[in-house]
């Protein structure tokens, strides 16, 4: 749309945007991402989750209004304005992975937890789902003006008119999901863990356990007794504070840092092959007779058809499948099957792709069967794991690692996968020659994503306090990590005549 809005005089190809912008306008979001990963994640650890939760929507729903809006001038292109207004975006959705997931996994029941997780992670594939309706919808909404125009170089005039004013209502509906849910986000509390373990006031902790429990928005702890309660425990709790020292001291422990190390290479090895996947979305769109179209209102219209099939078909029933099957089969396993699937998936995918391409129904039931076992396995446990599996006071930050690793691997795919796989194409075309290979290599990601799996726990049924290593008897039991506990024991008078654990 945005080629046949801003390039429709253009030398070459009138209609299309050139390969170079379509490129920077994609990567600039996932660029966006990965600031927006680290830097919430590491100010949720610091001034907690409440006050950061809301402030990423906001930037988001401000961003995406903003990106909609933008129009080329005499000083800027169209090109720099939306890549500016979605690195802003890209940042607004950088902190809601950590934010939502540790937010997530703090307030659940241990029993649920990974249903929980998974269930917040599979509205992705209802947002896939609700921008192609969208996209449909608004094609068909302009449908007269679409008719007068055959193709995208003949899309000028009403046509052209009409295109503008699209692509804007579907870039600008997607704030619409984020005004609705903002004020819940400003709203929700704090989590007790965060509180207790990081903040230290443990007589509001449990006031806000007691709230939540009945249904209550937050605690309302008596004030004289919390100051002192706070002034009391301070010389006697032992609670690692967070900082860059005990941080590198924490991860320096090869058990403790080759979890963050699995997550962070699970999730890497996984969004390499993922985004790369989306490559062959024209492939697959044109194989089941969704690509093309007599004139411009039909090929908006299955481009957005074929995309709704696509999402229906493999990824939304793989998320769910995951929220069903975690708490059962566990973490682990799903994300093991996940990669061993996707490894022999890519390996057919590649080395036959030439005799794929001449049996349109086998290359689209693997496309398919790829989407499913990428959100039935690992895109999905890379998004919960990392959110159990850390203690509180670094939770978010190791996290917001993980996903920020994940966001590399997509930026790779996007800036090395995607004119890799037109090498020795002619000059101008979209051929991709080279897409076989390219194929085998995502096989060779997933084989590693393999590998790195061994390096995670099993978090399945395990409180968090178990994971991060402070509960006496475990197998991961660290001292030096014990939440709130006491150097005189783990029971002590706390001054007003009740005992405190």
């Amino acid at each position: 749309m945005l080629g046949v809005v801003f390039w429709q005089t253009a030398k070459s190809k009138p209609g299309t945007i050139p390969t170079n912008s379509d490129t920077a306008i994609k990567v600039a979001t996932s660029g966006g991402t990965v600031l927006g990963q680290v830097g919430f994640g590491i100010l949720a650890d610091i001034v907690g989750r409440k006050r950061m939760y809301g402030l990423e929507l906001i930037l988001i729903i401000f961003a995406t209004l903003a990106q909609s809006l933008s129009s080329a001038s005499p000083g800027i292109s169209v090109v720099g304005l939306i890549i500016f207004w979605r690195v802003l975006m890209g940042v607004g959705i950088g902190g809601d992975y950590p934010l939502s997931s540790i937010i997530t996994s703090e307030f659940a029941t241990t029993k649920w937890r990974g249903a929980m997780m998974g269930a917040v992670f599979a509205m992705q594939g209802i947002g896939q789902l609700a921008a192609a309706l969208i996209a449909l919808i608004v094609t068909t909404g302009f449908k007269e003006s679409l008719l007068t125009a055959k193709n995208a170089a003949a899309c000028d005039g009403v046509c052209q008119l009409a295109v503008d004013k699209m692509w804007r209502v579907i870039i600008g509906f997607g704030a619409v999901p984020g005004c609705i849910a903002l004020y819940y986000r400003l709203t929700i509390p704090e989590t007790p863990r965060y509180t207790f373990d990081v903040a230290r006031d443990v007589e509001k902790a449990g006031e806000d356990t007691k709230a939540y429990i009945q249904g209550k928005a937050e605690g309302r702890p008596d004030e004289v007794r919390r100051a002192t309660i706070i002034a009391d425990s301070e010389g006697r709790l032992e609670t690692p504070k967070a900082s860059w020292g005990d941080f590198v001291s924490h991860y320096r422990q090869w058990k403790f840092g080759k979890v963050l190390l699995g997550t962070a290479g699970s999730w890497f090895f996984l969004d390499v092959a993922f985004y790369g996947l989306g490559l062959n979305n024209s492939i697959i769109l044109g194989a089941i007779g969704y690509s093309k179209g007599a004139n411009m209102y039909e090929v908006f219209r299955r481009n957005a058809i074929g995309n709704l099939i696509l999402v229906c078909a493999g990824a939304i029933p793989g998320y769910w499948v995951t929220v069903f099957t975690v708490d059962t089969l566990g973490r682990k396993p799903i994300q093991f099957m996940g990669f061993t699937m996707l490894t022999i998936l890519f390996v057919i995918i590649g080395f036959a792709y030439d005799k794929l391409l001449k049996h349109n129904g086998a290359l689209l039931a693997l496309y398919v069967l790829a989407q499913f076992f990428f959100n039935f396995g690992p895109n999905a446990t890379t998004f919960i794991v990392p959110g159990e599996c850390f203690p509180t006071r670094y939770r978010s930050t190791s996290h917001g690692l993980s996903a920020a690793s994940g966001k590399i691997g997509a930026i790779i795919a996007q800036v090395v996968f995607g004119p890799l796989r037109q090498r020795g194409a002619p000059p101008g075309s979209t051929e991709s020659p080279w897409l076989n290979h390219v194929m085998e290599i995502f096989a060779l990601f997933m084989l590693c994503g393999l590998f790195t799996t061994f390096l995670i726990p099993e978090t399945k049924r395990k409180t968090l306090e178990e994971l991060a290593g402070e509960v006496p008897g475990t197998a991961n039991y660290d001292p030096g990590s014990r939440s709130a506990a006491y150097k005189t024991g783990s029971q002590q008078d706390s001054g007003s005549g009740e005992k405190v654990v």
